[in-house]
């Protein structure tokens, strides 16, 4: 049982010193309110974090879908109780919802990172640039769904422009409705590997899983036809295995994706201008008015479109935030930068301040 949701010779060396405590192993595929869902060697079971766990479990240390977890058994119709969660593979992590500012961490072990965008009034590809940034910083293998293919007369067209995005990813145009791309997604997960599944509610997550399984098990809302947006019909994170032996974890969809700590995805996803600035004749270029700029040559020239590039300066100044949070050398950077630019437009006859950034 749990060789078919992944279990591996590593797992078994690593979990050593939990069998040592009288512990068995077991995976979350179920996160709902407090209570886990668990596969262990024996079938499945209910359990629930010790008291010591939620107590000294620090940020983002909760166990979440797709974790390893070490247990003690049930007794009788008892929950089984998780004393710790295994180190993680990989693990996709956003900042929690809201104003919080702890990481929620959306799913653990994955092997891939479907991205997935309806075509129909979701298409969004500077949302799709903050997806692959947190997907690359994940350690996950990202890889675009474009779902409702059948819905679009131009689809050659639409796959063209998110290659210009997302670069050296895979981009799989998926239909429930005609079973198109389906079997492209199952090649991708084979047996024991594990997927999650990241996009806004309404994108067709669930009615995907449901063609993958070939049957209703996950619930599906209706798109509301005035925004294009649909109802959560998933309000808990569930790891689901294929017929073909593959994982893959349904989730809520996201009305936002806060960063947490980004910062090697976001090169990895703009690694076309990450080469440009590379080139750029001084190191500390800010691709403004500098001599030698290549980022600003290839803009000029048209080779790096200018979406593009509003979608990496608006990446980078959210990078620029969470680094001045935590470190006021370069809080203290920033805001002289900002006063010699106010003062460079004021010269010029600009007549306005630069914008200000919370």
């Amino acid at each position: 049982m749990l060789i078919t949701y992944g279990w591996s010779d590593q797992l078994q060396q690593d979990f050593a010193p939990f069998a040592a405590q009288g512990l068995s192993p077991a995976r979350v595929v179920l996160q709902q309110r407090g209570r886990f869902g668990l596969v262990t060697a024996a079938g499945e079971v209910l359990g629930a974090p010790s008291g010591k766990l939620q107590h000294e479990a620090g940020p983002g240390g909760y166990p979440v879908a797709g974790d390893w977890v070490a247990i003690l058994p049930p007794e009788g119709d008892g929950l089984a109780v998780i004393r710790q969660v295994m180190p993680r593979r990989t693990e996709f992590v956003r900042k929690a919802a809201g104003t919080g500012e702890a990481p929620q961490v959306v799913a653990a072990n994955i092997d891939l990172a479907f991205l997935v965008l309806g075509l129909d009034d979701d298409f969004n590809l500077r949302r799709l640039e903050r997806y692959l940034a947190a997907a690359w910083e994940s350690g996950a293998r990202p890889v675009v769904l474009l779902t409702k293919a059948d819905s679009r007369e131009d689809l050659e067209g639409v796959v063209a422009e998110t290659q210009q995005v997302a670069l050296g990813v895979d981009i799989l145009p998926v239909s429930a409705v005609t079973g198109e791309g389906l079997d492209e997604v199952r090649h991708r997960l084979g047996p024991g590997l594990t997927a999650v599944l990241i996009g806004m509610s309404g994108v067709g997550k669930s009615t995907l899983v449901n063609a993958l399984l070939g049957e209703q098990r996950l619930a599906t809302g209706e798109v509301r036809e005035t925004d294009g947006r649909g109802k959560h019909t998933t309000t808990h994170r569930e790891l689901v295995l294929l017929p073909g032996g593959g994982l893959i974890l349904d989730t809520p969809g996201m009305r936002e994706l806060a960063f947490w700590d980004p910062g090697g995805g976001v090169s990895t996803a703009f690694a076309e201008v990450e080469a440009l600035a590379d080139q750029c004749r001084f190191r500390d270029c800010r691709h403004e008015t500098e001599p030698g700029c290549a980022v600003r040559a290839a803009r000029e020239a048209g080779e790096l479109g200018e979406d593009r590039w509003r979608g990496y300066v608006k990446l980078q100044r959210e990078l620029g935030h969470l680094d001045r949070k935590e470190d006021p050398v370069a809080r203290e950077a920033w805001r002289k930068r900002w006063i010699h630019v106010a003062k460079a437009n004021r010269k010029r006859g600009r007549g306005r301040e630069p914008e200000a950034e919370e």
